[in-house]
């Protein structure tokens, strides 16, 4: 496949797209390029949408049965793309990672129990605690000239607090690190000192860059195996968000019994006729598609960084290791943090992800989701680089 077909603008206005349709409900305007929501502006894989087309042209539409090739298609992926080795009956579907992640504090804390996060992060990890009624828990991350880092001694002295759930954003969302083995095993070590059960959200485990592996964190021992969640996704790889599925994988059998029962209750698992054709597909056949985005993304990156260094140079950006989501530090611009947002509305017309929704570390950034056609990418960046010329900063 030619990368430069990402070059290919598709209209998305109009089309139920929140990224698009919610511009004037978000941001108080309607005439912005969009580069918040983290999905792509790209079409899904051939494959997969002929996958759907060929099951949509049958009118039944009755409920699926999913069948072995389903699951056999992810453990496949996961051994393929990953070498993990996994279990069929180690997979739980779910509608979303958000949804596996609530299920999993309600199912193993109780209201008032720590949960601990690792700031900026995925605002929706703020919210799963909140609207759960457990205790956050925040171990901010290390902010240094290489890129963030974990603050181990802090992460101890919090699971030392009483820490029930860890909740791992691998790769991290938004800063863009893809963790080491050394840092997934030092992590892991303290969370299995401390009985502390690690929910890993890795939902952008494809989406890494030349140089970096992504290392699923149950994978590098039998022990942070039957420690660990994994909650996984084919949504964010193959650009299929809208189709609402996506698993969590579960060694131990007496954490997966649990688990299951809780969404067996709350009947979430049988998934859609159209997304369970769209996971099997993507994992089947989107090999090729896969390896041809990653290098559009990876060129955009570059892109990217080039841009803010040359144009740009009171925003300070570290390339990502992975994701396709730029973390833009703002703080030299001379805006104050709160007015940040309303700068980039009304003065760029860009709507991007405010960094304060990320956590208080992230006052004074904002995230870009650079997973969108060049030339929208281009424009989207000199209509920043002409806002800060007028405004001086």
């Amino acid at each position: 496949m030619d990368k430069q077909k990402f070059d290919q603008i598709i209209e998305r206005k109009n089309s139920g797209s929140e990224k698009w349709d919610a511009l004037g409900e978000v941001f108080g305007a309607k005439d912005l390029l969009p580069f918040w929501v983290a999905d792509m502006d790209f079409a899904a894989p051939p494959e997969v949408a002929a996958a759907i087309a060929a099951r949509a042209a049958h009118p039944v539409y009755g409920y699926h049965s999913r069948s072995g090739g389903y699951y056999e298609a992810v453990t496949n992926w996961l051994d393929r793309r990953h070498g993990w080795t996994v279990a069929a009956e180690w997979l739980s579907d779910t509608p979303g990672v958000v949804t596996a992640i609530s299920v999993a504090i309600q199912t193993f804390t109780q209201p008032g129990d720590k949960v601990l996060i690792q700031s900026p992060v995925y605002p929706r990890f703020f919210s799963c605690i909140a609207q759960n009624r457990r205790q956050l828990v925040v171990n901010p991350l290390r902010e240094g000239e290489d890129g963030y880092s974990i603050d181990f001694d802090h992460f101890e002295q919090a699971l030392a607090s009483g820490v029930k759930i860890v909740l791992l954003c691998s790769p991290h969302n938004p800063v863009g690190r893809v963790w080491t083995r050394q840092e997934l095993l030092r992590l892991g070590e303290i969370c299995l000192r401390y009985g502390a059960l690690i929910i890993a959200d890795e939902i952008h485990a494809d989406i890494v860059f030349k140089g970096y592996r992504h290392l699923p964190l149950a994978s590098l021992s039998p022990e942070l195996a039957a420690s660990t969640i994994t909650c996984i996704a084919p949504s964010k790889t193959f650009n299929i968000a809208g189709l609402a599925a996506s698993m969590t994988v579960i060694a131990d059998p007496g954490l997966r019994a649990r688990y299951n029962e809780a969404t067996s209750a709350l009947n979430i698992c049988e998934g859609n006729i159209f997304g369970n054709i769209a996971l099997e597909a993507a994992f089947r056949n989107g090999d090729q598609w896969l390896d041809c985005l990653l290098g559009y993304l990876e060129d955009n990156a570059d892109f990217l960084c080039e841009f803010f260094g040359r144009n740009i140079p009171g925003v300070k950006v570290m390339k990502p290791q992975g994701t396709y989501l730029a973390w833009l530090n703002c703080r030299e611009l001379g805006i104050d943090p709160p007015s940040l947002n309303s700068f980039f509305v009304r003065q760029a017309k860009v709507g991007l992800s405010d960094g304060a929704r990320f956590g208080a570390e992230g006052q004074g950034f904002m995230r870009l989701n650079f997973g969108c056609p060049r030339p929208m990418l281009r424009e989207g960046l000199e209509r920043i680089a002409m806002a800060c010329r007028r405004a001086g900063c």
